[in-house]
Parts: C-alpha cells; structure tokens; sequence
C-alpha cells in the first residue's frame, strides 16, 4: 500500500475510533496522541467501578501486516485479543482489525502508534529498534537457545526493559508474542552456508543486526515493508528473504521461491503495541482488561503456531520448494560468520546480550 493512502486510512481510522470513544482536547497528552474515553458512570451518575459495568466505552483499532487467514499467527492473535476484550467488557469495547497491511507497513503503523493516528499494531521486532534500541539485542543471531529461553527472556525482566523503553517514547507493550525462529528463501539455490549466499540479493527487515549479519555472510541484503516481499521476488527485484514459518507459509512465498534452509539464525520476538497516552486514559479496570486479554491471546498465539510448524513444511514441499532441514546445513559456518557483528556492538549492548545468555 502506498504511504499516502496509508495515511489517509489512518486519519479516517482515528477519527472513527474518536467517535466510539468520546473526544476531550483537555486530557489528550503526548505528540498529536488520540483523545482520552471519558469516565463511565452509573445510572445515578456517578462513577463506578469493578467489573464489566464500570467499563467505558471504545473502539480500538488494530493493524496488522499478515494474512486474515487460518493459518496466520498475527491474525490468529488479533482475533483471539478481540474476543477477549469484547466478551470481558460485554460489548463496551470494540475491536477492530485490519489485517493484510491495509494500514500500511510495520514501521508506518508504529509511528502512527507513536502519534496517536493508530490505536494499535501488531509488529515485528524488525522496526522496534528505532524507539526502544535495547530490543535490536534480541535480534542477534543464533541468540536464543530454543523457545523456552526467548519466553523467559521476553515475558521477564528484560523484556520489561524494553517495554519501559517504548513507553518512555509515547508506545505502551502489551505483550511480546511469536514469531518464531526465521528461515532463509531464495530463487537460485540451496542454501548450505554463508558463501551461498554471496551476491544474493535477500529482503531483510529494516534492522540494522540483520542487515549487518546478511553483509558478513556475503549477501547484498536489501531492506523493505513485508507489504512488498512478494511483489519484489515475483519481479526479481530480490533474490530471497527471510522470516519464519508462520509467514513464509500463509504468505505463500513458495509462488516465487524454489528453496528453504530451516536456518533458525534469528529469532524475532512480535509485540502488540498501543499508543500510551490512549491507554493511559483507560480506567484501571479497562486497562487491566487489555492486558490480561494480550497475555492470554499471546498464550494462544505461541501454542498455535507450535501446532501448525509441521504443517507449515509440509505445505511448502506440497507446493514444490527444496528444504534444507538444520541437520543438512552448516550451523557452526554461521555461527562463525556472525562473530563480527557480535563484536561490532559489543560496547552497545554486551552488557544486555550477557543477561539474555545468562537467562535460565
């Protein structure tokens, strides 16, 4: 989608989400942030509080990048955060989603996030790093042991760093979800270490960890809104990508890519972001609301994705690409390519990568 009218969605958006909320110039806060829902209040006119009948009403929006299929991780979790919150408001609150990148890119939505003509988004960590720069850590490769050790890292204490960066930006984090453990795609070849991938032209977030590590394993990575992947590959612009299962799959980049190395060199942790000064102008019950409601859909979301991974790689064989599973390629070639990059912001962020290593 192209930026203009991108921003034109969202203007329209915001003055929709307006009307369901109640608008009072006096309690906005922040850079251009949305207006604040006034209080609900009783039958006698005064506030209230606890439960569903204290609850204001309001509309949220939510964008999101990926498919509004059955098979889509950010929708499965979008959908599961609607149902949530609308059936623990009894309706006052509602959600609404725009999947498919019908508001724009990831990067576009979090700004609009940041200036209040969005309500929420479902982003990558890919353009997170521009606000809050300690979450480029969890984009190093080959970082994560394995799941368990992304979850305990991401839903404890240093994710909670993170998050404290975003707010002091103007971005409140509900909760990190998946995205899971990225793979690398191409056009041309197999992929079985890093000189395979010299000259290879390979779409990669616009993070400056990633774009780093695909220069030392030889590639000419090339940076870009995952609402032009596809069209890029089609076209040739590009050669390759790469992401994780639960995108490669419902995206279906297997129209336009032959082969896939089950690489797991990055995992990229999602998070469902909120322009804080709207969440802040929730009352406590709303708030806690939202936040039970995106821990749970988080829940669900990582266990749904868990449950489809199999039949992610089956789809793909099915529709014709060559996999390379981790016992076929070299992990220590990689692993060795990546060293620089470790090095290169080791003053920037050893400190942080050390506690994330040091999470049992």
């Amino acid at each position: 989608m192209k930026k203009g009218i991108s921003l034109v969605l969202l203007g329209l958006l915001t003055a929709g989400s307006l009307v369901g909320c109640g608008s009072n110039p006096a309690e906005q806060s922040g850079s251009g942030s949305s207006s604040q829902p006034a209080p609900s209040t009783s039958s006698s006119g005064g506030e209230t509080s606890g439960g569903a009948g204290s609850i204001e009403e309001a509309t949220i929006a939510v964008g999101h990048t990926t498919p509004d299929s059955d098979t889509s991780h950010y929708h499965a979790y979008a959908t599961k955060f609607k149902e949530l919150v609308e059936k623990n408001t009894d309706g006052k609150v509602k959600v609404e989603i725009h999947a498919n990148g019908e508001l724009g890119g990831e990067r576009e939505m979090v700004e609009a996030i940041q200036i209040g003509t969005l309500d929420a988004t479902i982003t990558s960590s890919g353009p997170v790093g521009n606000f809050a720069p300690l979450s480029n850590a969890f984009d190093f490769p080959f970082l994560f042991r394995d799941k368990a050790h992304a979850y305990k890292v991401l839903d404890g204490e240093l994710g909670a760093e993170v998050s404290k960066q975003l707010e002091g930006v103007g971005i409140q984090n509900l909760s990190f979800l998946e995205n899971g453990f990225r793979n690398i795609t191409n056009s041309k070849h197999p992929i079985k270490k890093p000189e395979d991938l010299k000259g290879l032209k390979i779409r990669t977030m616009e993070n400056k960890i990633h774009l780093d590590s695909f220069k030392e394993y030889g590639a000419a990575p090339t940076p870009m809104a995952i609402t032009e992947v596809f069209t890029s590959m089609q076209q040739g612009v590009v050669d390759g990508q790469e992401n994780p299962l639960s995108v490669i799959v419902p995206q279906k980049f297997y129209e336009v890519q032959k082969y896939m190395t089950l690489s797991g060199h990055f995992y990229s942790p999602a998070l469902m972001v909120m322009n804080k000064a709207k969440f802040d102008g929730f009352s406590p019950d709303l708030q806690k609301i939202l936040l039970d409601a995106a821990a749970e859909a988080r829940d669900y979301e990582r266990e749904f994705i868990a449950n489809l991974e199999d039949k992610y790689i089956q789809t793909a064989k099915d529709n014709g690409m060559e996999i390379l599973t981790a016992s076929e390629y070299d992990q220590e070639a990689f692993r060795k390519a990546s060293e620089p990059v470790y090095k290169k912001y080791e003053a920037e962020y050893g400190e942080f990568i050390q506690k994330i290593l040091d999470t049992k």
